[in-house]
Order: C-alpha cells, then structure tokens, then sequence
C-alpha cells in the first residue's frame, strides 16, 4: 500500500505542476512562469518512464516465469510479450509529446 501512495502522490504533484503551466484561456503560462513548465515537463516525462519501467519489467519477468513453467508455449507467450511490451512504451511517447506541447516547443 504504502508504493501505491508513494506513487499515487507522486502523480498528483505531476498534474498540480502542469496545471500551472497553463493559463485561464488555455494558452502556454506567461514566460515568468518557464519554472514551472519545465518543472512539469520534467516530471511528466519522467514519471512516464518510471512506469513503463516497472510495468515492462513486471511484465518480461511474468513472460518468463510463464515461459519457464511451460516451455511448449514459450513461443506464443513471446510473441505476446513483444506485442504487449509496445504498450508501455506508447504511454511514454505520447508523455514526450505532451511535454515538448506544455513548453510551447510544438
């Protein structure tokens, strides 16, 4: 429980932080606010790769342990571990992207 609301916190920071980066009509924040949108960018992007890496390292280390259980099916479970690696790591692609939108980069 207690990594849950470590991470859980750790989220909520994030989006307290871009939402700061953004002003009332909707546009990127005044430029005496460039703290706080990189701050949100950083953590945004970082954020995303902590999670895909514990979610893809879950996720081989289940393939494996599958794959070891029963060595006849180690061929579908890997081809079903590369598929679902892909994922993970789209989160963490579509996170970049959002963060070079909060800089105003894009």
């Amino acid at each position: 429980m207690k990594k849950f609301s470590t991470t859980l916190s750790a989220m909520v920071a994030m989006f307290l932080f871009s939402g700061a980066a953004f002003a009332a009509d909707g546009n990127v924040a005044a430029a005496g606010d460039q703290g706080f949108v990189a701050l949100a960018a950083g953590l945004a992007v970082g954020l995303a790769a902590m999670g895909c890496g514990l979610a893809q390292g879950r996720l081989a280390g289940e393939a494996l342990s599958g794959m070891a259980r029963n060595p006849s099916a180690s061929g579908d479970i890997r081809t079903s571990m590369m598929i679902a690696l892909a994922f993970p790591e789209s989160l963490v692609l579509f996170c970049f992207a959002v963060a070079f939108l909060i800089q105003g980069k894009i």
